[in-house]
């Protein structure tokens, strides 16, 4: 498997962070680093591959809350970790090329808000009662347009709310040749590939144990 192109996930990566309002991420051990500054995450470094700058960093990080992320296989990864890493939950990096966008559709009892606040496009479908149904985020940055966060609460799903936040959040791209770019979990990895995702690259995660 080749490497994820690294301006692509460069792009990704600072489209993501403006879109969450952390730092930009920076350069580190070969790959890119980003300090998300959480309770659960001081920092996460992402690679476009295997590299050597892996092994390094997974010698020196003694803190829980610091992980390593690389576009490829488990098992790529896990080689050029320590046995005290422990893989995380699968995600994929996937894409879709530049298309026509579907209109938004709505099933009946919801109803929309889409509004676009400096960079960052948000999305959120409501219920009858106005109780949050699902929500989503989407950022435009140097030639990728990326999805973020797209989640519908457990009781709302498969009604084709996520379908409609992609075609909502979709309506703010504006360079058409903008390549589609978004991190899916195992679970939405499906409703993605409906919609005609494809997954450039399996991107895996690993951490130490909250001993």
């Amino acid at each position: 498997m080749n490497n994820v192109d690294p301006d692509l996930l460069a792009s990704w990566l600072t489209a993501r962070s403006i879109a969450r309002g952390l730092p930009l991420p920076v350069p580190d051990h070969g790959g890119l680093r980003v300090d998300t500054g959480l309770p659960e995450e001081l920092c996460r470094h992402v690679f476009a591959g295997p590299d050597v700058g892996i092994t390094e960093l997974a010698h020196k990080i003694t803190d829980p809350r610091i992980v390593i992320k690389m576009c490829g296989t488990r098992e790529q990864l896990l080689v050029r970790v320590t046995p005290r890493w422990h893989l995380q939950p699968p995600g994929y990096l996937m894409t879709k090329e530049p298309g026509r966008n579907p209109v938004p559709s709505l099933p009946p009892g919801y109803w929309m808000q889409v509004a676009t606040e400096a960079a960052v496009t948000t999305a959120r479908i409501f219920a009858e009662d106005d109780t949050l149904a699902a929500s989503g985020y989407a950022v435009e940055y140097e030639g990728v347009f990326v999805f973020d966060r797209i989640a519908t609460d457990a009781a709302h799903q498969r009604q084709g709310l996520g379908a409609a936040l992609m075609a909502a959040l979709g309506t703010a791209q504006r360079s058409q040749a903008a390549q589609r770019v978004l991190v899916a979990t195992e679970a939405g990895r499906a409703l993605y590939a409906t919609l005609g995702w494809r997954v450039l690259s399996p991107y895996c995660t690993v951490a130490l144990p909250n001993d």
